[in-house]
């Protein structure tokens, strides 16, 4: 009797390790916000064949982008409690499949992105890539502690890449929805490097925790969250959204702050942690509380 495949040989669990490169929470926000900026862009609704086609061409090239990223960086992860799970640590798939893969799901974006939506976008999603994959993953992460501040920059393209999706340029507007994840990058992410400083420091890697001390980055990240809750304030008071998104903008900021004061007077590991976590909350309920707004406002 033959014996049956055993999960790691099946169709569906090699498809799941591929989509596991992808960085599928990670991307998930990528998308939404990209998404709320095609919204944003046109008063009404935004044309199906766009929408469908620059939602998933985005998609995958911010997902061929994350399998560059662990693709780069797969000795590391290997290190880190956080990545030693991932596919190509545990020998799921090799670098060279992961090179393949992500340039088919690129290119499949890239196509979908020149053809079905328009060049700009096709263009500044490339653009995109290669500073998150390239310049990001292997220039700034290992040299530099402001690696977060100097790479946010790709991190904030996805409302421009949408806003540009639906309208072919860039605006204002966009650009503020670029400043206002710009300026939340780098609290969310140095939450995360210290409760992760010693796993960093194990690696080489230059996080600001790393090389500055965890009281000096608990001085950044409230600054930096003063700073957002300021930036969050803008689309009101430049006219592009109304006081549903200004009531939003001041609650979530406002508990984002408490997070970030409660972290820099008395610091705890659970504390980082939760405001990580709420940073991540934050961002996607800031940007529904934009487009509830923007077809509700009064």
């Amino acid at each position: 009797m033959k014996a049956l495949p055993s999960p790691e040989q099946t169709l569906g669990y090699r498809l799941y390790q591929y989509f596991q490169l992808t960085k599928p929470r990670v991307v998930s926000l990528i998308v939404f916000c990209a998404v709320i900026g095609m919204f944003l862009a046109v008063p009404g609704a935004v044309p199906p064949v766009v929408l469908v086609a620059a939602t998933t061409g985005i998609a995958l090239i911010a997902g061929a982008a994350a399998a560059v990223n662990c693709l780069i960086e797969q000795k590391i992860d290997a290190v880190m409690a956080r990545t030693r799970g991932r596919p190509l640590p545990r020998g799921e798939v090799n670098s060279r499949q992961t090179l393949l893969f992500s340039g088919v799901i690129g290119g499949i974006g890239l196509s979908l992105l020149y053809w079905f939506v328009n060049p700009l976008t096709m263009w500044l999603t490339l653009a995109t890539f290669v500073g998150y994959a390239i310049i990001y993953t292997i220039f700034l992460k290992p040299a530099t502690p402001q690696n977060i501040v100097i790479g946010g920059a790709s991190g904030a393209m996805p409302p421009i890449l949408g806003w540009a999706a639906v309208t072919g340029e860039v605006t204002s507007e966009a650009l503020l929805l670029f400043l206002i994840i710009f300026v939340w990058t780098p609290p969310h992410f140095w939450s995360l490097a210290l409760y992760r400083t010693k796993e960093y420091a194990k690696v080489g890697m230059p996080m600001l925790p790393v090389t500055h001390g965890p009281e000096y980055t608990r001085l950044q990240i409230l600054l930096y969250t003063i700073l957002l809750f300021g930036v969050t304030l803008l689309p009101y008071m430049i006219g592009m959204s109304g006081l549903i998104y200004l009531a939003c903008a001041v609650v979530l900021s406002g508990v984002f702050l408490a997070y970030a004061i409660g972290m820099y007077r008395a610091y705890s590991d659970k504390l980082a942690h939760k405001t990580f976590r709420y940073s991540i909350w934050y961002l996607a309920a800031l940007f529904a509380a934009l487009l509830v707004d923007h077809y509700f406002k009064f």
